[in-house]
């Protein structure tokens, strides 16, 4: 309570730091909003204090690191504590090189390297990080830590070698369970390979997974059909995690959920039955053929949302209710939203219909094509008060992570996906700290299409999730 904290901390973040600060690994399971960044950043700030660290490596997803390094150090790190910044970059400047290198020069600060998941796996991002694991006595942490939960994953390799480097190690993230128990294995193994008490991933598979034989392709295999001993799972990582959501926490408004269905129009129905029943569509353009299950779960869904590349490559627009649907609900809604659509043509779409509707300036896109200086401007823009701009649209793979845009009262889902991380964090970009109003949820289903099969997955999704962490049920969509 006397640590003289550059931001008032909550209660619950100072039970978490209370838990965690002297831990040699420690993981904080903390709901998005809840300031885990802000935790993450005093526990580092106090280890500097006890003569413990010299260095702070933060790993993140490419689209959120160099959030750390222009908001939330300057935001929280203690103002008594001396520190250098070094940001990763894949084009290595002279500017970047010299910023890194004054990291690696003698000096009595706390040094921080903010790098991203991607560079972790190539040859320069690997060296800089073991350079300064072996140079100075560091924590190493990864955000979203979910980024590293594939055993088999060159990323999660990669970070487990390296975690031998570092005295302390900690992970941070809202979601550790996304699609099932086991993406905590390789979370755990990068903060101790003795955590969890498995001498490898299949003998932790064994314990949690319900496994049946499977054949495919001439060849025999274990296929997990189901989980059990969840219990003692959460019992085991309780020991070294904390564990907090929104609603035990903070007075954080309510979250709203609601649904606008429409059917498909007919030229669409004709083509989704085609596809459903087929697993080939017939276009004036041209033909859609698919060969995989997944494939076809793929175009099924693109006519859902009204376009089908054809097998030549051509993008074919098909006659839909969903872009008027949306632009009923921006009519009949006041203030900001955020819009989330899950393909680029969406976005293209989305973008000339509202600008045509509400002029160029109602708008701001954040997508994979936006450029990382556009990125800055348009959630400044979208978060001025005084600005025109009143829709952000976006995906949830590059906007839904690590951003605030408690300027929105509104989240409209144009569209989802199955998967369930992305679909939390992204809705967290409104309905964080900071966020001083209800914010209402709106998905756009289209009736009889995978979009309601996509809802009964993430609702799924989120049960089993909250068997493992022990959050109480919430009403979700």
């Amino acid at each position: 309570m006397n640590y003289p904290f550059k931001t008032k901390p909550y209660t619950h973040q100072l039970v978490a730091l209370d838990l965690s600060w002297d831990k040699i690994e420690y993981a904080y399971f903390m709901e998005m909003g809840t300031g885990k960044s802000k935790v993450l950043l005093d526990n580092a700030a106090m280890l500097f204090d006890a003569g413990k660290i010299q260095g702070l490596i933060i790993v993140a997803p490419k689209g959120v690191y160099r959030n750390w390094s222009s908001k939330e150090i300057p935001a929280h790190m203690p103002e008594h504590i001396p520190i250098r910044i070094g940001i990763w970059s894949s084009r290595l400047t002279k500017g970047v090189k010299a910023q890194l290198n004054k990291l690696f020069e003698p000096n009595d600060d706390l040094n921080i390297l903010v790098i991203n998941i991607d560079a972790v796996i190539t040859k320069k991002g690997n060296l800089v990080i073991d350079k300064f694991l072996n140079t100075r006595i560091s924590m190493l942490a990864v955000d979203e830590s979910t980024i590293i939960k594939t055993p088999s994953a060159k990323r999660t390799k990669a970070m487990i070698k390296l975690s031998m480097f570092a005295r302390y190690r900690r992970i941070l993230t809202g979601s550790p369970v996304t699609k099932s128990p086991l993406d905590i294995f390789s979370q755990c193994d990068f903060l101790n390979p003795h955590l969890l008490g498995f001498s490898s991933y299949y003998s932790f598979r064994n314990k949690f997974a319900i496994l049946n034989d499977a054949h495919f392709g001439g060849r025999n295999f274990k296929q997990v059909t189901g989980y059990k001993n969840t219990d003692e799972l959460h019992d085991i990582i309780k020991e070294f995690s904390y564990r907090v959501t929104k609603e035990e926490c903070l007075d954080l408004p309510d979250k709203i959920y609601m649904r606008r269905e429409f059917e498909m129009t007919k030229p669409q129905s004709k083509i989704y039955k085609q596809m459903r029943q087929t697993a080939i569509a017939f276009l004036e353009e041209g033909e859609a053929t698919t060969t995989t299950v997944l494939v076809q779960l793929l175009r099924l869904h693109q006519i859902s949302c009204g376009f089908l590349p054809t097998d030549e490559g051509q993008l074919v627009q098909i006659q839909n209710n969903r872009s008027t649907e949306l632009m009923a609900a921006l009519e009949e809604m006041s203030g900001k939203a955020i819009i989330w659509a899950n393909y680029r043509n969406d976005v293209f779409l989305l973008r000339d219909l509202i600008t045509k509707t509400y002029g160029k300036d109602s708008l701001v896109t954040y997508f994979g094509d936006t450029k990382d200086e556009e990125r800055v401007e348009a959630i400044s823009q979208f978060q001025d008060g005084s600005s025109p701009t009143r829709f952000f649209l976006g995906n949830t793979q590059t906007g839904g992570y690590g951003i605030t845009l408690t300027a929105a009262t509104t989240v409209i889902y144009y569209s989802n996906n199955y998967d369930l991380e992305k679909r939390l964090q992204s809705e967290d970009r409104a309905h964080r700290i900071g966020q001083k109003h209800s914010v209402t949820y709106l998905d756009l289903v289209c009736k009889g299409t995978v979009d309601e099969k996509i809802i009964k997955a993430l609702r799924d999704k989120i049960s089993l999730a909250q068997a493992i962490t022990g959050d109480k049920w919430r009403e979700w969509i």
